[in-house]
């Protein structure tokens, strides 16, 4: 009791304050998402995402052995296509965008982990994430195109398959089509509670993927359900995902809390387009201290219990711990 118990004590000073820390970041905790496009020397500025960029496959070799050379473990995929139609094939093809971007990093940084979302969002003519049958994403129909993604991207030597779609069954269509074609070492990251989030728009954007109709809450979670959340992750994990994520990150910290203390899998947070783009704007205009505030909120992050945070602000956030 108080005089006696002064927790003020430890604050003292920054060498008190670090002694006694609780949680620590290190780039190695970070996956940078990117954005790959077709053509040469191309790094174009992503305008909703000041500081991201649109890079062509030479390029992006660049940008992962600038991260790779900071301690950040790996990078995660996307791909802009240059031909869109109703079944994403440009996401299947043995010369797609991300397969030509695997095959380049794998070569130059080969200790880089190199994951690939695999979604159809980005390549399909509707911008949804999956095929369409009279106005309505067709689940079973589009589990035969994720898996020909994720084989098509473990043959161009991806380390990590991460489906972002939220179809009901695409873990287990996904590893056994892995497994029937050799690869049954590949893990699976699942987006496991995804949820239809306002915050994804600056994402929609950068990656052309806006739906030309409806929405995505037919397949994306409510974000209201938090026990919905649980059956989502332990349906996954059954199927056979390695590492299961929440996303987005800051909204929903609890349900990574909640889902850290009840499954003993690798947790992944995906902190998202939209929490990156209102920090870039408050800090543009005065009101916020970016570096402070961007790692407070890594280290909330950590500290709900991810062992993995995808975060447009890894290679900021690796720069200030590495001191480079």
């Amino acid at each position: 009791m108080y005089p006696l118990t002064r927790l003020r004590r430890l604050r003292r000073t920054e060498e008190m304050r670090a002694l006694v820390r609780e949680t620590a970041l290190s780039p190695k905790d970070f996956i940078a998402p990117l954005f790959v496009c077709h053509g040469e020397n191309i790094k174009k500025e992503i305008p909703a995402m000041p500081g991201q960029y649109h890079f062509s496959v030479d390029r992006i070799v660049e940008e992962c052995q600038e991260l790779y050379d900071l301690g950040v473990s790996g990078v995660m995929l996307f791909g802009i296509p240059e031909h869109k139609d109703g079944t994403g094939s440009e996401a299947y093809h043995d010369h797609g965008i991300v397969q030509q971007a695997i095959r380049a990093i794998k070569q130059a940084v080969p200790h880089l982990i190199v994951i690939a979302d695999i979604c159809m969002c980005e390549y399909t003519d509707h911008g949804h994430c999956g095929i369409i049958h009279d106005q309505y994403v067709d689940n079973d129909a589009t589990l035969v195109y994720l898996a020909k993604q994720a084989v098509s991207y473990a043959h161009a030597g991806v380390d990590m398959v991460a489906p972002s779609d939220m179809m009901d069954g695409r873990i287990l269509t996904m590893r056994k089509s892995l497994d029937e074609n050799g690869f049954i070492n590949l893990p699976i990251m699942a987006y496991s509670a995804k949820f239809s989030s306002a915050f994804y728009g600056p994402f929609r954007e950068a990656a052309d993927s806006t739906p030309s109709f409806g929405d995505r809450r037919s397949y994306q979670m409510d974000p209201a359900n938090s026990d919905e959340a649980m059956r989502e992750i332990e349906s996954d994990i059954e199927e056979g995902a390695d590492i299961v994520m929440v996303k987005p990150a800051l909204p929903y910290l609890d349900v990574i809390q909640r889902a850290v203390q009840r499954y003993d899998v690798p947790m992944a947070a995906y902190h998202v387009s939209g929490e990156y783009s209102m920090v870039k704007a408050a800090a543009a205009n005065g009101w916020i201290d970016e570096d402070r505030v961007v790692m407070e909120s890594l280290i909330a992050i950590k500290r709900a219990g991810a062992k993995i945070i995808i975060t447009y602000f890894a290679k900021d956030a690796a720069r200030k711990l590495s001191g480079k």
